[in-house]
């Protein structure tokens, strides 16, 4: 018998879902993603969720089976009460997630709702670059940055659901002129704020693929804007390794590409920041997943939920 995994990611520009077996693949036909965004209502999101969730099981074949649905969303989210509040998503505050989607896929079946970066590091342990490690951090660099943690060979979930929220770290002192905001990981190393930083300057570029087809150049403003992300990255990662005593980090997202040097920037700054030795012996690797990752991160809940904390 067919056993599989529902699987569900809300992001901040987009909900998707899918079935997803116990060796991490998506069911061909099953995989289904529907917009939202900023100006999105409670309404639109809801119904955007139950459009792809449809969808899924609509795919499930005869005789199969589902063991259970795995969530993974942009946070902040709250295990207890099943709630999430993504950022992005303001008409969404408190939204009780887990009751929508368990009234949708019936009884029967748990429902696990995770952090997203917390789900995709679990897909990295499970399926990605850190298998068999049970000592990782999972980051991915992309129109945000996020991550996840596993600790002693358990995820870290944390009080309230909310470990891993990286970027968010404070990784230094505030600079001259910049405000209190500035000094967090997010805004000094995503893709979309190392642009419009790099434009403040003078750079006449729009994107990211602007960014990297200069930087291959040599063009100085773009040299500048990519190793100020990969200085924060780093900075970040030294700080967690630091604490945490890691051993690979695993470093995924669109805008972590942007170079071909990108992680050896990072790793060069673990090498210069760390102050302890051992913080610096954490590899530095690229993800091992695909652009499936947030989908194989919510299905990993299911199917690896013995590692769980």
């Amino acid at each position: 018998m067919s056993q599989y995994a529902l699987a569900v990611d809300i992001g901040g520009t987009k909900v998707e879902s899918a079935l997803v077996d116990a060796d991490g693949q998506l069911l061909d036909g099953s995989r289904d993603r529907r917009p939202t965004g900023h100006g999105s209502t409670s309404d639109e999101l809801a119904d955007a969720v139950r459009a792809v969730v449809a969808h899924a099981l609509a795919a499930l074949p005869e005789g199969a089976v589902i063991l259970g649905t795995g969530i993974g969303s942009a946070g902040p989210v709250d295990l207890a009460a099943g709630t999430v509040s993504p950022i992005n998503l303001p008409a969404w505050r408190g939204y009780p997630i887990v009751e929508l989607v368990a009234s949708l896929v019936g009884p029967g079946a748990p429902v696990t709702l995770r952090l997203d970066g917390v789900s995709l590091a679990l897909a990295e342990h499970w399926v990605g670059a850190t298998q068999g490690i049970d000592n990782a951090l999972a980051i991915t660099v992309s129109t945000g940055v996020g991550g996840g943690l596993i600790v002693n060979g358990r995820l870290l979930s944390g009080g309230t659901g909310n470990a891993g929220h990286i970027g968010q770290l404070q990784v230094r002192t505030r600079p001259e002129g910049e405000s209190s905001e500035s000094v967090t990981l997010e805004v000094l190393a995503s893709g979309p704020h190392t642009v419009r930083w790099a434009q403040e300057l003078g750079w006449s570029g729009s994107r990211g693929e602007d960014l990297a087809r200069d930087y291959a150049a040599g063009v100085e403003l773009a040299v500048a804007a990519v190793r100020r992300s990969a200085t924060a990255l780093g900075e970040a990662i030294t700080s967690v390794t630091t604490l945490l005593d890691l051993d690979v980090v695993a470093v995924g997202g669109g805008f972590s590409r942007v170079s071909p040097d990108y992680l050896d920037l990072v790793r060069a700054v673990i090498d210069e920041a760390a102050y302890n030795p051992y913080a610096t012996r954490i590899r530095v690797v690229r993800s091992g997943l695909s652009d499936e990752s947030p989908l194989i991160g919510a299905a990993a809940l299911v199917h690896q939920a013995h590692l769980l904390g």
